[in-house]
């Protein structure tokens, strides 16, 4: 596993550990055990954004879908409270899973924003997409500069090797736009950590 850069902790979800949720839902005061729950879900997608855009966005909009219903009181105290346990498992698969596939933290969030495209998952598969995502995290932090942040020349760089890399490997075989601009997005997540 990659190590984080200074500065900015490993995300870690550990304090939502099974024990943790069993104490959490044993709380007296349910509302209380929502909020808590609340936090450090979105704490932890906090930390996320800065890493992985498409696992940041996913768990992003699950939280704030569960927590719609009960602010509208489609749901219980309870319920919210369980549905919000699930998240916080969800999230700790989530951040499991890169071990299982034998990748980085960065290899993660590239895989995960290259396979948000399922057309691309069918077609180039899983191996496939590991070795784009590998190829990109090299290039990009070979190309990021201390100027990208500031400058647009240094960020069309980045958006250029991307688009070859992608090229190069047939990415996304539906062509569609919207698959680029979340690899896009990843990279420029890649490039403000390395910088």
């Amino acid at each position: 596993m990659s190590s984080p850069p200074q500065g900015l902790p490993r995300p870690d979800i550990g304090i939502l550990s099974d024990k943790f949720l069993a104490e959490v839902r044993g709380l007296k005061h349910k509302n209380v055990a929502a909020e808590l729950l609340e936090k450090l879900l979105k704490d932890e997608i906090k930390v996320r954004s800065k890493r992985n855009f498409v696992q940041a966005k996913q768990f992003s909009d699950k939280l704030k879908q569960t927590l719609n219903g009960y602010h509208n009181r489609a749901i219980s105290t309870m319920e919210v409270i369980e549905e919000l346990i699930k998240l916080a498992k969800e999230l700790d698969s989530a951040t499991k899973r890169g071990v299982d596939l034998g990748l980085t933290d960065d290899e993660v969030a590239f895989y995960d924003a290259l396979a948000a495209n399922e057309s691309a998952v069918r077609v180039l598969g899983n191996d496939q997409l590991k070795v784009i995502a590998a190829e990109l995290i090299t290039q990009v932090r070979k190309s990021a500069t201390i100027d990208w942040t500031l400058r647009e020349s240094a960020r069309a760089k980045i958006r250029v090797i991307v688009k070859r890399i992608l090229n190069k490997y047939g990415y996304p075989p539906d062509l569609q736009d919207e698959a680029v601009r979340t690899v896009l997005q990843q990279a420029e997540l890649l490039c403000a950590e390395v910088v």
